[in-house]
């Protein structure tokens, strides 16, 4: 495994030489990439020593012209072999050179020859990362599908307290393992997933619909079809890429939903019910915009259909793991959604926890187990739970078998 650490300016440096050991501990081949702000903090000495590897510092900066030479495409050298780029910290600066493509020095340069997997790991003070222009970069480098582990919140340098500290070095470290696990362990699988909110019409020009930005049900998708399964991805309406490899169904409202949902249930193996389905809808939507008036606008609202008990009914020899989004009672209410939908498995989590779930990058859940077991997974980037949620999956198929 051959990793290239991109140490950005700042004063999160002298973690990333905790982060290039982590790395090492893991089986990891560590090749730094310093900036010339990243040499204020930390000197490319101590990563030196740590990874046993020559740090590359400039392009052109104290070389000779038979050197400078040389160096004008080492960046391309580096790039292609390597088997993954991960940047930590990742500044503001560097976020906004990667996602408007400039390249003026050696890490920039690698970044934009690389075609590989990246991890960016963000640090900075909190109004610069809640700024604006950082999070519209931030998405552009989501879209083109980075993995991002996000800052923590606390205590910062600045003084100043909120998100914006580098995230742990072992819990990067583990996401950059888990990106690079190669596992074929779904080969002949095929998965049906759900993901995103779905939106029901009050009238031609509004609706009603939920927080959910699809990032757990797309994570799941990705980790599914890189572990060789084929996936087909039913999502409502999200503004996320879908991932390579997947077959992707577009739907909008609830009904529209479980139609496809149920019109592809044949061939699935594994159904993975992570969208947050709206629970309910309008029956018959006015053809014509309800105009805003002083009167009070009452309207009557029907239960959309219940896909997952109706799955559930309908599941045969197919692994059935549905999602709880909760508020309260965690582990109470996703047992009682196993139990009444005939689940094999439901995800838990709460929603109403800072930092984790609606919209964040990352989660936190319990899995509740039909074998009475409850499992919880703790914090971390969505794209590593959906691999642990994946482990679960398959160790409770082998066990429902061997007790069948």
């Amino acid at each position: 495994m051959r990793v290239a650490l991109g140490v950005g300016g700042g004063i999160a440096a002298y973690k990333a030489a905790e982060l290039a050991r982590a790395l090492q501990e893991r089986g990891a081949t560590v090749q730094v990439i310093m900036t010339n702000a990243a040499q204020e903090f930390i000197t490319p000495l101590t990563f030196a020593a740590l990874t046993n590897q020559k740090v590359i510092t400039d392009l052109f900066a104290n070389r000779s012209a038979e050197e400078v030479l040389s160096s004008s495409v080492e960046h391309i050298h580096v790039a292609q072999n390597l088997d993954a780029l991960v940047v930590a910290p990742a500044t503001a600066d560097l976020l906004a050179k990667f996602a408007h493509g400039l390249a003026g020095d050696f890490l920039t340069t690698t970044y934009l020859a690389f075609k590989g997997p990246v991890v960016l790991a963000p640090a900075m003070n909190t109004n610069m990362w809640e700024h604006p222009a950082t999070q519209a970069n931030m998405a552009t480098l989501q879209a083109r599908g980075h993995l991002i582990v996000e800052p923590e919140a606390g205590l910062l340098a600045c003084g100043t307290t909120g998100p914006g500290r580098l995230a742990e070095p072992d819990r990067i470290a583990e996401v950059v393992v888990r990106l690079l696990s190669t596992r074929r362990d779904l080969e002949g699988e095929t998965v049906l997933l759900t993901a995103g909110p779905t939106q029901e019409s009050l009238d031609p020009v509004r609706y009603i619909t939920n927080r959910s930005s699809g990032k757990m049900g797309y994570a799941l998708a990705d980790a599914a079809a890189q572990r060789g399964a084929h996936v087909i991805l039913v999502s409502g309406p999200t503004n996320l890429p879908p991932p390579a490899g997947v077959e992707l169904v577009r739907v909008r409202t609830a009904v529209e939903m479980r139609d496809a949902v149920m019109g592809h249930l044949g061939p699935a193996t594994i159904v993975i019910k992570s969208a947050a389905v709206a629970d309910y809808h309008v029956r018959e939507v006015p053809k014509q915009k309800t105009k805003k008036t002083a009167a009070r606008w009452t309207i009557d609202l029907d239960p959309t259909p219940d896909i997952l008990a109706e799955v559930g009914r309908n599941k045969g020899d197919r692994l059935l793991v549905g999602f709880a989004a909760e508020t309260q009672n965690l582990v109470a209410e996703g047992r009682r959604k196993l139990e009444t939908k005939n689940c094999d498995m439901v995800v838990a989590n709460l929603v109403s926890q800072e930092g984790t779930g609606f919209e964040s990058d990352q989660n936190e859940v319990v899995l509740v187990m039909s074998t009475g077991e409850n499992i919880a997974l703790p914090k971390n980037a969505k794209r590593v739970l959906a691999d642990s949620i994946l482990d679960q999956v398959l160790k409770l198929r082998l066990a429902l078998h061997q007790t069948r």
